[in-house]
């Protein structure tokens, strides 16, 4: 954990912060959320909150700028920053390393030791992985730059001969490129060129094409057992997703609208909560986003949101984020972003729950609090009997979240664990400030711009721009920050428009990022048409799915949103009527107001919270066994 991410700032005596205006000076570590700071004007020394912290900067003019969206690096710019940081990574986890360890490690990597000196000092100056792409676009240290028809020529012959079953040897492919080049006249690659293009695959990919499925599962796959490695706070963090077993109700006429799902992350050594996701769509890259972003960052101003008091100290780069095989933890913007903050990304095989499940055991806790509150549709027939969930349900989607964290704050983290003899909350104390026999870690460094770090997991689109701005499925986007490239050229081919890099959040399209290649920052860029309400990304493939469906071809953005107020309007109209009306209307970012319910229709209150845990039953004080009543989705 001696590593600090670019965009975050540390915890330690002698770092200059702000706090509501003020600069301060960190003089002690007090708790796990808290310090003590000499006020640097008035000499005074008081105690902080950590969440409340800012970095403080003596001149913004000097930041360094983002130089470069991790979206616009080539795979092979990518695969060969990834390279390198495999190859330095033991260097770093080494604190009293020798030059004989780092001469060993470069005589393994094929270049010398001063080379690899370079890559470690230009990751440990930057704190991510993007430090190590090479400076000049195509080269690689030590390599001889080739033009296209020898790269092609390479990929083809490797990938027709190498990677197949028939293993076929290095030298067997070096011949084979050397031929094709004689025929097809073009300067023939080098012998060692070709080899270190092999030397870049991926190790595991390339075992599973050349027929060593096995091999590759038992050296990249884990093992039966205990998780290895998770050995301190945010050393490994699982994360997934489950339907929770409850009826929702919709904000406004407080009828039945469905079950929302939930997506959760659970440091392995402690078993602290490090983030959540509610929502009523189905799991997606945008829900897996935002709760590692969650896990990520401090959570008092979420916490205050919900109206939840206590603390949950919780933030942080973690090592290892291991997940399930879905699809929506295998996007490109999910995988980049772990890389530049250097989280390794694991995922497990269908049908194989490696390492115990701890996720999974704690999904069943939560599952055995969830069936406490009115709308369960519990997860045993058996137990359900003739309990009627949509009669019983009372709870909107906020109410739901609010019970969640507050069982989570307040309750979870605080009462005994039966696997760790201790509170999810001590352990994780005792992992970061240390005792008398064990040393902890320190304070995780917190992240200076929460917003940036999202987008850096958000989806994104490459798009040119034109006169009237961006469009992204037939919405146009305009701000007068894109004049300056209004039918720029791409600079590498006079005969292709430039594109440029967006990134858009589903849950409202109303806008969108773009990253201004000068400036080296993200703009948020609004709907060229500023009348048109907010939309969800859902909403937008309903409407335009309804329009096929009516035979509808020839669609615009004005049709689109002709289309979503009427809609909007049948939505309205039939709320008090249709469960799937108010689903929709509870997908869309426009904020229902409640003063629609007539007063003849009292809206049915939440229940009093104590309900939630005058249990006399502690569910802390034996193991959990979720298999037993609980079912997820995958």
């Amino acid at each position: 954990m001696n590593k600090i991410p670019k965009g975050f700032f540390e915890m330690v005596p002698g770092q200059l912060v702000r706090s509501a205006g003020k600069k301060y000076r960190i003089t002690h570590l007090v708790t796990v959320d808290t310090v003590f700071a000499q006020d640097e004007e008035t000499l005074e020394s008081t105690r902080l909150r950590i969440d409340t912290l800012e970095a403080f900067v003596e001149d913004d003019s000097k930041d360094i700028p983002l130089t470069k969206d991790l979206s616009l690096y080539s795979e092979k710019e990518w695969a060969i920053a990834q390279r390198r940081f495999q190859a330095i990574k033991p260097l770093l986890d080494n604190p009293i390393r020798t030059r004989l360890d780092a001469e060993a490690i470069a005589t393994a990597q094929g270049v010398h030791a001063a080379t690899l000196y370079k890559w470690l000092s230009a990751y440990q100056k930057a704190g991510n992985v993007s430090a190590l792409v090479p400076t000049k676009r195509g080269r690689a240290t030590g390599t001889r730059m080739l033009n296209a028809e020898q790269e092609k020529l390479i990929a083809s012959v490797i990938n027709e001969d190498y990677l197949t079953k028939q293993r076929k040897k290095k030298q067997d492919v070096i011949d084979e490129v050397q031929r094709r080049a004689r025929l097809a006249k073009i300067s023939a690659p080098h012998g060692n060129t070709i080899r270190s293009r092999i030397s870049m695959l991926p190790v595991a990919e390339t075992l599973r094409r050349r027929g060593q499925r096995e091999q590759a599962r038992n050296l990249y796959e884990p093992l039966q057992g205990k998780f290895p490695g998770a050995d301190f706070p945010f050393a490994v963090v699982q994360i997934d997703h489950t339907p929770a077993d409850i009826i929702l109700v919709d904000e406004i006429y407080r009828q039945p609208i469905g079950r929302p799902w939930l997506t959760v992350a659970i440091d392995v050594n402690t078993r602290m909560v490090a983030g959540l996701y509610v929502t009523f769509d189905k799991p997606n890259s945008t829900a897996v986003a935002m709760c590692l972003s969650h896990a990520i960052c401090p959570k008092r101003e979420y916490m205050a949101g919900l109206g939840v008091s206590g603390d949950w100290p919780v933030w942080g780069v973690m090592n290892v984020v291991h997940s399930d095989n879905g699809k929506e933890f295998r996007g490109a913007a999910l995988e980049r972003g772990c890389d530049e903050y250097a989280i390794d990304l694991q995922w497990r095989p269908p049908l194989r729950p490696h390492y115990g499940g701890h996720i999974e055991r704690y999904m069943g806790t939560l599952a055995n609090q969830i069936h406490k509150l009115p709308g369960t549709t519990f997860s045993n027939p058996r137990h359900r009997a003739k309990y009627d969930s949509e009669a019983e349900s009372a709870l909107t989607l906020k109410e739901f979240e609010y019970h969640l964290v507050e069982f989570i704050v307040n309750v979870y983290h605080q009462r005994n664990h039966s696997e760790l003899g201790m509170p999810p909350r001590k352990k994780w104390e005792l992992g970061i400030l240390g005792n008398a026999t064990s040393p902890g870690i320190g304070i995780l460094p917190v992240p200076t711009d929460p917003v940036k770090l999202l987008l850096d997991f958000l989806p994104f689109f490459e798009r040119s721009v034109q006169q009237y701005g961006i469009q992204i499925d037939l919405i146009n986007y305009y701000d007068p920050v894109l004049d300056p490239y209004i039918n720029s050229v791409d600079p590498n081919n006079p005969n292709a428009r430039r594109q440029f890099l967006v990134r858009r959040d589903p849950r409202d399209i109303s806008k969108i990022f773009f990253f201004d290649p000068i400036a080296k920052a993200y703009f948020p860029i609004p709907y060229a048409n500023v009348g048109h309400p907010p939309i969800s990304a859902w909403e937008l493939k309903e409407v335009r799915r309804t329009l096929k469906e009516q035979g509808k071809h020839d669609v615009d953005e004005d049709v689109i949103f002709e289309a979503l107020g009427r809609l909007r309007e049948a939505v309205e109209k039939s709320l008090h009527k249709t469960k799937s009306a108010r689903r929709h209307a509870a997908r869309s970012p426009l904020k229902k107001q409640a003063e629609a319910v007539e007063e003849t229709k009292t809206p049915r209150l939440s229940p009093p919270l104590k309900s939630l845990f005058d249990n006399e039953e502690d569910p802390f004080a034996h193991p959990v066994n979720p298999f037993d009543d609980v079912s997820l989705t995958r």
